[in-house]
């Protein structure tokens, strides 16, 4: 059993909260930008994690938002589209993965989900040396506007038969960008891919796809990595 340490990681300036697992020989990690109005408790999250860590991928689901922006989100339905601020620490989350102890060394992946996967796809284009693989799922991969001509990270791009208007909002993103992408559709999945079988069908792509393009990076200019400031609680 990989055990779950629970770290506040700060980024841009506020601290955020995250679940970590790591499991043994990792060779990659994977970083979930979670979607509209959820979080790293995401029950569809977290069996996807499960599942790559089958394939020896490390996983950390962070709150994006911190406990105060979640309540205004709430009522407003706001934040949860301002890509802007989402990208912006997942990318600061990222350099935080290249520099700690725990995950330095390690291909790097991100799942986007909802607008989440609009937030993976800029970071991927801000993090170019360092992003290896992106997935979405049910993902708005379309709200990363320009910045999908500049990504280079191959990308899966997941969406359920029956969810056509995201459907094609995902076709049309993915003739804007520049990334080796695939676009598979899950039968007769909705949103949300609650149907049965739907989700396990959208976590075994994933695996492959981040088990096909992760691999371990060497330390760049020959540094140690080290661990890097924030509170830490292990469950598990």
């Amino acid at each position: 059993m990989i055990a779950v340490q629970t770290l506040e990681i700060p980024a841009a300036g506020v601290s955020l909260e995250a679940d970590v697992e790591v499991p043994e020989s990792a060779v990659g990690v994977v970083l979930f930008a979670h979607g509209s109005g959820s979080g790293r408790r995401s029950p569809r999250n977290r069996y996807v994690a499960g599942e790559l860590h089958t394939a020896r991928l490390a996983t950390v689901l962070i709150d994006l938002l911190t406990a105060e922006e979640e309540r205004i989100d709430t009522r407003t339905r706001e934040l949860r589209f301002d890509i802007g601020l989402l990208s912006v620490r997942l990318a600061a989350t990222t350099d935080w993965l290249v520099r700690d102890e725990r995950t330095a060394g390690l291909g790097v992946g991100l799942f986007g989900a909802s607008t989440g996967a609009a937030a993976a796809l800029v970071t991927a284009a801000m993090r170019p040396d360092t992003v290896q693989a992106v997935v979405s799922r049910g993902g708005r991969p379309d709200l990363a506007g320009e910045f999908l001509r500049l990504v280079y990270a191959p990308t899966l791009l997941i969406v359920g038969e029956r969810d056509p208007v995201v459907i094609d909002l995902n076709r049309a993103a993915m003739s804007r960008l520049s990334a080796k992408t695939e676009l598979v559709t899950i039968p007769l999945a909705t949103h949300l891919f609650e149907e049965p079988g739907a989700l396990e069908e959208v976590a075994g792509l994933a695996r492959e796809w981040f088990a096909r393009y992760l691999s371990r990076v060497p330390h760049r200019n020959g540094d140690r990595p080290g661990p890097t400031p924030g509170r830490t609680t292990t469950n598990g």
